[in-house]
């Protein structure tokens, strides 16, 4: 058996086809050990990091981050037994590529070209690549001096290779006279107009002067001044002439579509025209859910627990859920049912830097309070960090979007792929509510909730809707009676 092992890119779940390597976690030399993991790699549905399958040494990298690799495909080589030696001469390499092959140049065979002349053979196996090199096949003659008998020969007789005349050295140019200096002498000014036209940094031979006998005065030295400061702010305004704007491929950005974006556009595109989608709103007082909250914070249970208005929001679609269980419901099309589940895979929309996943808490309506906030924890830190495994992310029942951290009011979200209805849950703002016939500030908030209508009639979306507001109005009523 070899002991060099091809690690080929697996299958990662759910029939994916391919995958994208992110990032190498080793490189050729390094010692791994079994199910270390090697190598960062996107699939349509999330990043997740691949364990090695055998101990020993990276021997080979087949494919460098960056590269799209379908399944099955060889992306690292390991060497099992490091130990045993370096690896046999005779081991196969690598196949050379055809861009390889392509850059070889065929020499010519030999006797082609004539020895002793450029590129032929020469003595000693060289080859002669200057005129004159190799062997001579006559001989040279001296040229005749000019004005002796012969002189007349055509120089083409000639065999000797023929010299170049030699290259005249170049013409002296002989340095251009240095400026002449001004000669201030020849100016007519007073010594304090002098002074002034130093301080003002004026050249007064450039000046025209208009005292007697052509004098330069002190009022020529600042009009000087004047005319020299005017000019270069005059010169930007004649010259910042505004370019014309350019509307063309230097102003545009091009992004792949692939991974995780590439998925949640087909699944949007394919649940938008194909379920029938409805979308309701409801705007509700929550100010006791957020009091409540803050009992729950002050609990010994719940301090080392992170929550947040969305536990309660989940709880109370769980319990809404339980009075209305066709809402947790899919449409088959395939046998022409409608499937009505009896667990709730509750889904949490996330905004990841690779795109929109939807990860869900398995049976999370058989969780209690506590354990509910610790599998929202836990869920929405993981889809930050990117490691989000594709299992988190399939079989999802029902979902909620959480658009109110980025400050929404609410919206109409599209269903995913095989669910029934999904809850857009809007921001918090204080607002001017009527509470016990009074105008007060009040914790106010709005919810959109879309659902599918070949399931979902009107009425069902509308009491399911009203019991989640129910809840988020009065949430310790609604655990005493509901429960």
């Amino acid at each position: 058996m070899s002991r060099i092992k091809e690690f080929n890119l697996p299958d990662l779940g759910e029939g994916l086809t391919e995958g994208e390597i992110l990032a190498w976690l080793v490189k050729v030399g390094d010692t791994v050990e079994l199910n270390q993991p090697i190598v960062e790699v996107e699939t349509a549905k999330a990043a997740v990091e691949i364990p090695a399958k055998w101990g020993g040494v990276i021997s080979k990298i087949y494919v460098e981050a960056g590269t799209t690799v379908e399944v099955g495909a060889p992306i690292v080589a390991i060497d099992t037994q490091p130990s045993a030696g370096p690896l046999p001469d005779d081991m196969p390499g690598p196949a050379p590529s055809a861009e390889s092959l392509a850059a070889v140049e065929i020499a010519p065979a030999e006797g082609s070209i004539e020895p002793g002349m450029i590129g032929g053979p020469a003595p000693g196996g060289r080859t002669a690549v200057l005129v004159g090199y190799g062997p001579k096949n006559t001989t040279a003659k001296r040229r005749p001096r000019i004005g002796t008998p012969g002189s007349s020969a055509p120089v083409a007789a000639v065999s000797a290779p023929v010299v170049a005349p030699p290259v005249p050295p170049p013409p002296v140019v002989a340095p251009p006279p240095p400026p002449a200096e001004p000669v201030h002498a020849r100016v007519l000014a007073k010594p304090p107009v002098r002074k002034l036209a130093r301080d003002l940094g004026v050249d007064l031979t450039v000046i025209v002067g208009s005292g007697p006998l052509g004098s330069v005065t002190r009022d020529d030295v600042h009009q000087a001044a004047a005319a020299a400061t005017a000019a270069p702010a005059a010169a930007p305004a004649a010259t910042t002439t505004p370019a014309a704007a350019v509307f063309d491929a230097s102003r545009e950005q091009r992004l792949p579509v692939k991974g995780v974006r590439k998925l949640t556009a087909e699944n949007m595109v394919a649940s938008a025209f194909t379920a029938p989608h409805v979308t309701e709103f409801l705007t509700v007082d929550v100010t006791r859910t957020m009091k409540a909250l803050e009992k729950l914070k002050s609990r010994r249970e719940f301090r080392d627990v992170r929550i947040s208005p969305l536990l309660m929001v989940a709880k109370a679609v769980l319990l809404a859920v339980r009075r209305h269980p066709m809402v947790n419901s899919t449409w088959s099309a395939g046998t022409n049912e409608i499937v009505v589940k009896e667990y709730v895979n509750l889904g949490i929309a996330a905004a990841t830097q690779r795109g929109l996943i939807v990860p869900n808490i398995k049976d999370a309506g058989r969780l209690s309070l506590r354990e509910l906030a610790e599998a929202l924890d836990t869920l929405v830190q993981v889809a930050k960090s990117g490691k989000t495994p594709p299992s988190d992310m399939a079989a999802g029942t029902l979902s909620i979007t959480n658009v109110g951290v980025f400050g929404v009011d609410t919206g109409t979200p599209i269903l995913p792929p095989g669910e029934s209805a999904i809850l857009a849950f809007g921001a918090i703002r204080p607002m001017p509510w009527v509470h016990k016939d009074k105008i007060k500030v009040r914790q106010v908030t709005t919810l959109g909730l879309s659902f599918d209508h070949r399931i979902i009639d009107g009425e069902l979306g509308s009491r399911f809707l009203r019991d989640i507001g129910d809840f988020l109005t009065d949430p310790e009523g609604a655990l005493l009676s509901w429960t």
